[in-house]
């Protein structure tokens, strides 16, 4: 079985009661799983701690996660990235997508529709000087001017996806359990968290003592690996501790990238209403380009079919519209105040390279 070919019929409820509960709030604690299966008995589905930690297992192994663990922040690991747009001509389309992947700083790509803008890729380097260098080099290279939307202002970034079945809520957050710690004021990474962070950025060890596991390979103390991850989800390194679904194996095949052009005077308002509707992932402020793209303001939205996708933009529209006069959507003939651009191809995904971008934020 592939990791995007899953049937949620498939899944179990207990594999559901995992995918609602745990996609946050999962314990940092020597032995996780155990609080975390009470806390499922508790809310009527009955499961030990060795049958949950076998369940997510077979989870991660058939693809229907792609990892367990930390998501770890990379922003605010160090380094940056930056959201980029370019037109492709469609005659040497792949052409060009291989000339723009060939780039290691190239981290996404995706094929996405739109009349001119039509390739979209992340730019991801350790040293901000160099993404102006990067997009010169794809340029020359392509013939095709690029668009730099670097992230202004961010307002939700949770992918979250709820299934049919128990816990539907996604509300069991056992994040306070485990050793009292205190965020430190201190943006730099010691030897020692760069290390735990390249250890623990592609999933924790399934087992029944992930933690421990991790301070075995650095050969660290398990409780300095437990109030480090703890730490770090407190300071934002973290985003979350839990399941990392796959969205396209749990039916979430639509995904589309609602894009609008909100007057200034009221975007500080439209972003948390807007980042408030639980079905939108990813909420941010970027900059215009004069004469080629109008939008400032980013909303992605996911669904289970076309019909789901539509009905929750016209939801993000609804919100939008009380604080501003909305317009028409774009069309191929007429510039309006807002656009949905769907991915149609995933050209290119290797994940942000965190190894550079930890060395250089390294005391």
């Amino acid at each position: 079985m592939s990791r995007a070919d899953v049937d949620t019929a498939e899944l179990t409820d207990l594999d559901r009661a995992i995918i609602n509960a745990f996609q946050g709030g999962f314990p940092v604690v020597e032995r996780p799983f155990e609080p975390a299966a009470t806390a499922l008995r508790e809310r009527g589905v009955d499961v030990t701690a060795s049958e949950l930690v076998e369940r997510v297992r077979h989870l991660d192994d058939a693809g229907v996660l792609t990892r367990f663990g930390a998501l770890v922040n990379a922003e605010e690991i160090g380094g940056t990235a930056t959201l980029v747009a370019m037109h492709a001509p469609e005659d040497r389309y792949d052409e060009v997508a291989e000339q723009v992947n060939a780039h290691r700083e190239v981290a996404h790509n995706y094929e996405r529709e739109h009349p001119h803008l039509n390739m979209w890729f992340v730019v991801s380097v350790a040293d901000e000087s160099r993404v102006e260098e990067v997009l010169g080099e794809i340029e020359e290279e392509t013939g095709q001017p690029t668009y730099n939307l670097p992230k202004q202002d961010e307002f939700r970034v949770e992918a979250k996806f709820m299934l049919d079945g128990p816990v539907p809520d996604g509300d069991v957050d056992l994040s306070d359990r485990g050793p009292s710690v205190t965020p430190e004021d201190r943006r730099t990474l010691t030897p020692d968290e760069r290390d735990l962070v390249l250890e623990i950025q592609g999933g924790l060890p399934i087992s029944a003592t992930p933690y421990a596991d991790v301070a075995a390979e650095l050969e660290t103390d398990t409780e300095w690996v437990i109030r480090t991850i703890k730490r770090f989800n407190q300071e934002g390194k973290v985003r979350r501790v839990g399941v990392i679904p796959n969205h396209y194996a749990l039916g979430y095949t639509e995904n589309g990238m609602t894009v609008w052009n909100v007057p200034d005077d009221v975007v500080q308002e439209v972003g948390p209403a807007v980042a408030s509707l639980d079905f939108v992932t990813h909420c941010y402020r970027r900059p215009r380009h004069e004469g080629v793209w109008p939008y400032n303001f980013f909303a992605m939205t996911h669904g289970r079919s076309e019909a789901e996708s539509q009905e929750r933009i016209e939801q993000v529209r609804d919100v939008m519209a009380e604080y501003w006069d909305v317009g028409d959507q774009t069309t191929d003939d007429e510039q309006g105040d807002w656009d949905t651009l769907f991915s149609t191809r995933i050209l290119k995904k290797t994940g942000i390279r965190m190894a550079e971008r930890a060395d250089a934020n390294t005391e």
